[in-house]
């Protein structure tokens, strides 16, 4: 792997594990909450599920693309990557419930309904390519689904831009629950041109 993209791939997953560790502080109800979040209708217990799956998605998600786990321990990879779409899973179902449930308005209720969508089917695609023995077009949906699963760091990058910039929250909230994903799967397909995937 060149130097750059071992930087790269070091950083996402650092800053990954930082945002689960500090996701699952839903699971036993400690630590500050949003008020856009505790006053979704579907709160309880609908957070803890979701921080419990992307939580899980985020943690396994960058190992994943390790050429060395990969190639030395393939059992370990299929272990991980049966246990990160199970992550995807839990989160994207319970990410739709709180979409539908969110106070901030039908802006960002869209927003985080199509993350979550969108999260659950290109994971689902990957894992119907790897069953068809398709090894290329698995690792680009399964790169497309990780750029969704990174939303969870995108959004807590965006969100203090209200205080940053003394906005209103709640317009920024809206603006966000789009902005978190949608340049993370664009970017991923600019990626996937770029390398020249192509698929079997």
């Amino acid at each position: 792997m060149p130097a750059w993209r071992w930087i790269a791939w070091s950083g996402m997953a650092l800053i990954s594990t930082i945002i689960a560790l500090v996701s699952l502080r839903y699971l036993p109800g400690k630590g500050p909450v949003p008020e856009v979040t505790a006053l979704n209708r579907y709160f309880n217990p609908w957070i803890k599920v979701h921080a419990a799956g992307a939580a899980l998605a985020l943690l396994l998600g960058a190992t994943q693309f390790l050429p060395a786990i990969r190639a030395r321990w393939p059992g370990l990879h299929r272990v991980g990557g049966r246990l990160y779409v199970l992550g995807c899973l839990v989160g994207g179902v319970s990410g739709l419930v709180l979409a539908a449930g969110t106070s901030a308005g039908a802006i960002a209720g869209a927003g985080f309904g199509a993350l979550g969508s969108a999260w659950l089917m290109t994971t689902g695609i990957a894992v119907h390519q790897i069953r068809k023995n398709r090894v290329t077009a698995h690792r680009q949906w399964m790169i497309r689904s990780f750029a969704l699963t990174l939303a969870a760091v995108t959004l807590r990058l965006y969100l203090p831009l209200s205080g940053l910039l003394s906005l209103d929250f709640l317009a920024v909230y809206q603006v966000v629950a789009w902005l978190c994903w949608v340049p993370n799967i664009l970017f991923a397909e600019w990626y996937l041109g770029r390398r020249g995937y192509a698929e079997k």
